[in-house]
């Protein structure tokens, strides 16, 4: 296909120059001729909850950027029983570059949309770009961070803890721009998944959520919008 120009995106494709995941994500490593390559290999597509986007042991042919929307991250038992191990944001990268196969499953938690792209023409650009191979070095650190994170959270926390920490980790990554001001979003699990995610039952979740809208911390509408006024009050309930 041909890629339209803008004069004054120096080179950069149309589609790339607004998109998050050049501003904030991998993409950004990118020099304009690579991402005119990588946008005439690319397709763009939106994808509505529940609907799996990569499948545990499935043969790896492409990798993605989360355009927006939130991807949930499962490990499976022989039994059949799973557990939800992490979340994708906007504009985090989907994918595991040099293994020939997916060793998580990942679903669309919400509507989500994703930027593909073929793992040859990545993977090559990662050996021609150090500073492509870096960003995505550094994105897997983070999750790593974020997943030591989560095993105090799990081991330590307390119920009531646990929830508000989790209420802050979606703040925090839907609206990244928001510090100390207000800020609302929709839950973008169930509640039987933020039980699932967070080792509590779903009483628990809900008893932990009418706790915090009694206490003026969040507030809550039609069962799954959450308002939290100031996130630093929310911060001080998720136990350090």
């Amino acid at each position: 296909m041909t890629i339209r120009q803008d004069v004054h995106g120096a080179g950069v494709p149309v589609l790339c120059q607004s998109c998050e995941a050049r501003h904030r994500g991998v993409c950004g490593a990118l020099e304009p001729e690579q991402l005119v390559e990588l946008a005439r290999t690319s397709s763009r597509r939106g994808v509505q909850p529940g609907i799996e986007l990569v499948g545990d042991a499935e043969a790896v042919e492409c990798y993605s950027n989360v355009l927006s929307g939130v991807v949930k991250l499962t490990k499976g038992l022989p039994d059949g029983r799973q557990q939800i191990v992490g979340l994708q944001f906007a504009p985090d990268f989907l994918g595991r570059p040099f293994k020939a196969e997916s060793s998580i499953n990942a679903e669309a938690a919400t509507e989500v949309s994703l930027c593909s792209f073929p793992k040859t023409v990545v993977e090559r650009m990662m050996k021609d770009t150090p500073e492509l191979e870096h960003r995505l070095l550094e994105q897997a650190l983070n999750e790593l961070d974020e997943a030591r994170s989560w095993m105090v959270a799990l081991g330590r926390k307390t119920a009531s803890e646990k929830v508000a920490s989790f209420l802050l980790m979606i703040a925090r990554n839907i609206n990244p721009a928001t510090d100390a001001g207000p800020t609302s979003y929709d839950l973008p699990l169930t509640r039987a998944d933020i039980a699932d995610f967070l080792g509590l039952t779903i009483e628990t979740v809900s008893r932990q959520l009418t706790r915090l809208r009694a206490e003026g911390v969040i507030r809550i509408e039609n069962h799954r919008h959450i308002i939290v006024d100031g996130l630093s009050r929310l911060e001080q309930r998720c136990g350090g």
